[in-house]
């Protein structure tokens, strides 16, 4: 199959990349990320998360994110929005865009939210159509679709049964999300192959952490299956706080990298990304996992010092 000509990158570094850093970060400090992320071509940006602060209390601050965003016209600013007490938060802040987040994994979504799959879905219900009267997208996440820290591999028609479950509710588009980085090249083809029988692959996006190494590869072997929406944080940032060891997702740089090489257009200046994923592990004292970001940033202070 012939690659897209166009790529939506989904850049979810101000929620997913900075939600589990232990020092609180101040909010302008993340309203900079994302105006630093818009300035670089990002046109989808996952600003916040209204989730209880006693549970992520990284992300306490996401009423004053989203009300002190510079908004720029085209440009989405979404928030995770795990149940309608977050929703109803999140409206009063002018939100456009909300997501949900589900499991292919029983023992995950347990752990993570404290119910079953079934009861995470009866869950979203109200969100979706709370969210629906508002005129308010929403997008679904379905996790641990290439393997999960408790039951280890997931079957493929688990993950076609809940991302089927999300589309069907009124998702406008499902991401399937890597969480703890294991997939591989032909797993990632297999998985994708099962749910694009049930939800059309232009409502599906992909979501890979990069643990193992394998993030761009399986996004390579996705490419070429249609997928034509990928979820990436500057730098690399983020991690799961659920799933021991794992690395963060994969970096934006290298995504917008790659892209470039297969002259696959996403809007993105690399320059300024990487100059944006430098400021901000400087920022915040962590280390840049992006190979990309870290070659065009040393590249530009060579010419430019």
């Amino acid at each position: 199959m012939a690659f897209p000509k166009q790529i939506r990158l989904v850049d979810v570094a101000p929620r997913d990349g900075l939600q589990n850093e232990p020092e609180a970060i101040d909010t302008d400090t993340k309203l900079e990320l994302i105006d630093r992320l818009a300035d670089a071509g990002l046109r989808h940006i996952e600003a916040a998360s209204f989730v209880s602060p006693k549970w992520v209390p990284q992300m306490a601050d996401h009423r004053e994110v989203m009300t002190g965003l510079k908004r720029r016209p085209g440009i989405t600013y979404s928030a995770l929005t795990p149940n309608l007490k977050g929703l109803e938060a999140a409206l009063e802040c002018g939100v456009e865009e909300v997501a949900v987040f589900g499991a292919a994994s029983e023992a995950f979504s347990h752990k993570n939210i404290n119910c079953s799959i079934a009861e995470s879905l009866e869950r979203f219900a109200p969100v979706l159509e709370r969210a629906k009267e508002a005129n308010v997208r929403v997008r679904g996440y379905v996790s641990c679709v290439l393997g999960c820290p408790y039951e280890g591999e997931i079957a493929p028609a688990k993950v076609a049964e809940v991302a089927k479950a999300l589309f069907e509710m009124g998702c406008f588009e499902v991401s399937l999300g890597d969480t703890i980085g294991t997939g591989t090249p032909l797993n990632a083809k297999r998985m994708l192959e099962a749910v694009a029988r049930e939800v059309p692959m232009d409502k599906l996006a992909a979501h890979f952490h990069d643990t193992y190494g394998q993030a761009l590869a399986n996004l390579y072997a996705v490419l070429e299956e249609g997928i034509a929406v990928i979820d990436s944080s500057v730098a690399g940032l983020g991690g799961c706080p659920y799933a021991k060891g794992a690395a963060g997702n994969v970096a934006s740089e290298d995504v917008v990298y790659l892209l470039d090489g297969l002259g696959i257009d996403s809007g993105v200046d690399l320059d300024k990304l990487a100059a944006t994923g430098d400021w901000i592990i400087q920022a915040i004292g962590r280390p840049n996992r992006s190979k990309a970001g870290v070659a065009t940033a040393t590249k530009l202070s060579d010419t430019s010092g």
